[in-house]
């Protein structure tokens, strides 16, 4: 009988528990429709955010990158936090990390190569900036003129962390022997 009981306890606990996250996913719903709406994509970005830790103290060639289990994405020490756009300062950092999350999801659970995560994860990324009302062109203007001449990048500080799969799949092994170089 006390097994049970017992047993009994444990089904409920686990019954409460998906009841609280289920609870805690609706909570992240603010607007809804099956149809491509920008509102429902701000709450998507703002459930990815919750969902990582962002360091911004090491040198990460390509501007972001992310570790090997995906919980933490890594931003580039020298990336600006900001961009001007039509007399306001907008956070780059969302949509930073919508793409390194998407990118990193369809690698490790769809094993696509880094080139088709990572064009998966540039056009999640665009829809982010737009539906922020930010153009595009702008947006990939900052980018571009604060991503370093890979070639010429002077690592300083490397997560030991940071998952290596696009230098690999890229076949950029000067870049990543310099990785591996700085995490030992």
């Amino acid at each position: 009988m006390a097994r049970n009981s017992s047993a009994s306890a444990v089904i409920r606990s686990n019954a409460d528990d998906l009841r609280r996250q289920k609870m805690k996913l609706d909570n992240e719903i603010r607007h809804v429709s099956e149809d491509v709406d920008d509102a429902v994509l701000k709450d998507v970005i703002r459930a990815l955010h919750r969902r990582v830790k962002v360091v911004r103290d090491f040198d990460i060639p390509y501007i972001a990158g992310y570790s090997r289990d995906g919980a933490t994405i890594y931003i580039d020490r020298h990336m600006p936090r900001t961009m001007e756009w039509r007399s306001a300062r907008v956070r780059l950092t969302p949509f930073l990390i919508t793409h390194e999350i998407v990118e990193k999801a369809l690698l490790d659970e769809l094993r696509l190569h880094y080139l088709h995560a990572h064009q998966i994860a540039l056009r999640a990324e665009r829809d982010a900036v737009q539906a922020a009302g930010l153009s595009w062109t702008a947006y990939q203007a900052v980018n571009k003129k604060n991503e370093k001449p890979i070639s010429k990048e002077k690592l300083k500080r490397v997560p030991k962390d940071l998952d290596l799969t696009p230098y690999r799949d890229l076949k950029d092994f000067s870049t990543l022997e310099g990785l591996l170089k700085m995490r030992s």
